[in-house]
């Protein structure tokens, strides 16, 4: 599998140099025209295309887990592993018999025990990429489990979102040892939570705010809404995506958006590149879908499908799309 080291961002029109201030630097097609994702040769079988293990769901909400694994398979991941609470397996493998389906111990609270990383241990070796979150509403049994799945990480680039996002809350230097190959997709509210200010604050200054969680997470931030900023521990540059539209607003499109960024992550994105193209496509399929079916009304799910062809038009260099 091919891995892009992040000296290529260089070569993105609009990077700019160390004794710039960096701005904001709108996402276009010419820029991800620009920065390539990486593609898999034609003889190369599933596992060339990379791994996906999402950790997620909870009896209240099993389909997160199911809408976060499809979509990185959307996103061009050749295997897909889904670890959630042992009563929805089955249902899980029914919604998604594309993935390997491990059901997990749970907690009285419907969420996924702690003890059952004994039974992912393996699975988190031969990824490329984990997703953790998606539908986990126990918090003190996610904490537990993430605080142990941290040790196991080594190489894999490691997605959180949504209830994992109350363990870093508590631990906010916990990423630390994984050298900024961790990528978080927090909204306003949960990086209100994740950095103990005021939501009104992130919202009054978004950019000051991603820079800082970038700092002091060492991770890879995607700070959500209207327009959402996108920073990395190793680079100066923030990007800016304005596009997608209020539909977007709707329920399980957050788990959408985790699983495509994983999706690419696992083919060989770097961390960074594939929370700028996740967000990127994720945006332009909501806005695909207010083209076709209005601006509210469709569904989480629907965006699926519509990331492949847009994903195919985009990574050509110097593409158009309009």
């Amino acid at each position: 599998m091919i891995r892009q080291s992040s000296a290529e961002e260089k070569s993105i029109p609009g990077t700019r140099s160390k004794n710039t201030e960096a701005r904001p630097l709108v996402i276009t097609p010419k820029t991800l025209g620009a920065w390539p994702l990486p593609q898999p040769e034609d003889d190369d079988d599933k596992e060339a295309r990379g791994r996906v293990l999402v950790v997620g769901g909870s009896t209240e909400i099993a389909g997160a887990v199911v809408l976060a694994a499809t979509a990185a398979l959307r996103a061009g991941a050749g295997k897909l592993q889904i670890a959630t609470c042992r009563s929805l397996a089955p249902h899980v493998s029914m919604a998604v018999p594309e993935a390997r389906v491990i059901g997990l111990p749970e907690t009285k609270a419907g969420g996924i025990a702690a003890g059952g990383l004994k039974q992912i241990e393996a699975e988190l070796a031969g990824a490329q990429a984990v997703l953790v979150g998606p539908g986990m509403v126990d918090e003190a049994a996610t904490a537990r489990l993430l605080r142990n799945l941290l040790h196991c990480i080594e190489h894999t680039t490691l997605v959180l979102d949504a209830g994992a996002f109350a363990f870093l809350t508590a631990t906010p230097h916990s990423l630390a040892r994984l050298s900024g190959r961790v990528v978080l997709t927090p909204h306003a509210g949960e990086m209100a939570s994740l950095l103990g200010v005021e939501k009104s604050e992130v919202e009054a200054r978004p950019l000051q705010t991603v820079r800082r969680a970038v700092a002091e997470l060492n991770a890879v931030v995607a700070l959500k809404g209207r327009e959402t900023l996108i920073a990395a521990p190793a680079s100066r540059n923030v990007y800016c995506n304005r596009a997608g539209n209020v539909g977007l607003a709707t329920s399980g499109s957050g788990d959408t958006l985790s699983g495509v960024v994983a999706g690419l992550a696992a083919r060989g994105a770097t961390p960074f590149q594939a929370a700028v193209w996740g967000v990127h496509l994720h945006a332009r399929a909501g806005d695909e879908l207010a083209r076709r079916m209005g601006p509210l009304g469709f569904l989480a799910r629907e965006l699926l499908a519509e990331i492949p062809p847009i994903m195919a038009k985009l990574n050509r260099p110097r593409t158009r799309l309009s």
